[in-house]
């Protein structure tokens, strides 16, 4: 489904503000009440619902955990949350930007460093690093913190565990934590191994499987829930929902929510074809189609006809087989998926001529155990790796249904 023109009532107020924040310059910012997008019908996300959090940010001094995809949708264009809150004189205090940075054009891992937005002047601290969770001193002067990231319902995308972090600090800070729900455009299925949580890391942090098929929101409420947080510790915790939301239907997010995902296409394939982040297999980073395309130097040319050669670009400075030819498929034109593909990974590692070098440590981080590269290892089918899901997975499902909102 592509995205269409959205219905929205807007009222555009006059303020005051200048690059560095100062109250010196008049400009006109719009600002939207209670927009409608068309995407879905009658969908509006949680930060488009202002008049259902307005109230709850009165008299309170406000952190905002946000990015480039913080925004509302009117007619007049795309309004980034910072602004419509600061237009509508809101406390807003500080912002804390996930991995890839507040405007979100880092390299994936890449380390971000603390400024201040170059258009309010509020400083920005990095929850990507060395600090992926935000401090007592960075959070003394506040009483509220908002999160509002667009998530693609991924255990390895790192903002659910951005999310974990910030719930934590506030639980120990003695904060509030909005979350502004919004859609999971790989909500319509559940697929993958559970993770083992010997193996957690910042890529996998709790005992769910590679998709898991719910909002930030809800994520949001079964990690408070299930008292994931250190010493179980929980978060005072409210979740703006959105309206009209179905989990079913396809959404196209009208802005990338990281540099390697241009397109629905990506999102929708990402849970298959990350697993090639741990391997050396290069997942379409560093050319115009990131994780629409696989392809390795290892892999043999009357096989594999499709070749590129990855390049340096945004998100992807060195990119996996830089300036190398890459044998591999384009998977560009596949139907969009309602389960992981296994059968790329599988076949690539039986094709390659670099067996012993095939998988990295990383690839266990990112499977959640040190199963899946076992079983491939050994021969197994997708079909015989997929019925060693079957129990978790319907474990996780009783799980799950305790915190869905839709």
């Amino acid at each position: 489904m592509s995205l269409r023109f959205f219905k929205s009532t807007f009222l555009f107020l006059l303020i005051t503000a200048t690059g560095c924040g100062n109250k010196s310059e008049s400009k006109s910012v719009a600002i939207a009440e209670d927009v409608q997008a068309e995407v879905q019908p009658s969908l509006k996300t949680g930060a488009e619902r202002t008049t259902e959090y307005l109230p709850l940010l009165k008299g309170k001094k406000v952190g905002l955990v946000g990015n480039q995809t913080s925004i509302i949708q009117t007619e007049a264009g795309n309004v980034h949350l910072v602004d419509t809150l600061l237009a509508l004189d809101v406390d807003l205090r500080k912002v804390f930007a996930p991995e890839h940075g507040f405007r979100g054009t880092a390299d994936a891992g890449e380390v971000i460093e603390d400024g201040k937005d170059p258009k309010t002047g509020l400083p920005v601290f990095s929850l990507y690093g060395n600090n992926k969770k935000p401090s007592a001193e960075q959070l003394e002067d506040l009483d509220i913190l908002i999160f509002d990231l667009q998530d693609v319902g991924v255990r390895f995308y790192t903002y659910i565990s951005t999310l974990h972090y910030v719930m934590e600090a506030a639980a120990e800070n003695d904060l509030q934590v909005l979350v502004f729900d919004r859609p999971n455009p790989n909500g319509h299925y559940i697929d993958g191994p559970v993770l083992d949580t010997t193996h957690q890391s910042f890529v996998g942090m709790h005992p769910i499987p590679v998709v898991h098929g719910m909002t930030i929101g809800e994520y949001a409420e079964m990690t408070n829930g299930e008292k994931w947080l250190k010493n179980g510790v929980q978060t005072p915790l409210q979740v703006i929902k959105m309206q009209g939301y179905d989990r079913n239907e396809p959404y196209d997010l009208p802005i990338k929510p990281s540099p390697n995902l241009p397109n629905a296409k990506a999102i929708n394939l990402y849970p298959s074809l990350c697993f090639f982040e741990g391997t050396n297999v290069n997942a379409g980073r560093g050319t115009q189609k990131q994780f629409q395309v696989f392809g390795s130097p290892y892999l043999p040319e009357d096989k594999y006809t499709f070749s590129y050669i990855p390049e340096s670009n945004e998100g992807a400075k060195n990119p996996k087989h830089l300036g190398k030819t890459c044998y591999g498929k384009d998977l560009s034109e596949e139907p969009r998926l309602a389960s992981l593909n296994l059968e790329w990974l599988i076949e690539a590692y039986n094709n390659t001529s670099q067996k012993e070098e095939f998988f990295n440590a990383f690839f266990t981080k990112l499977a959640g155990s040190t199963k899946l590269q076992e079983q491939i290892e050994k021969g197994m089918t997708a079909e015989e790796i997929r019925d060693t899901w079957t129990e978790g997975l319907e474990d996780f499902k009783v799980v799950r249904e305790r915190y869905l909102l839709y």
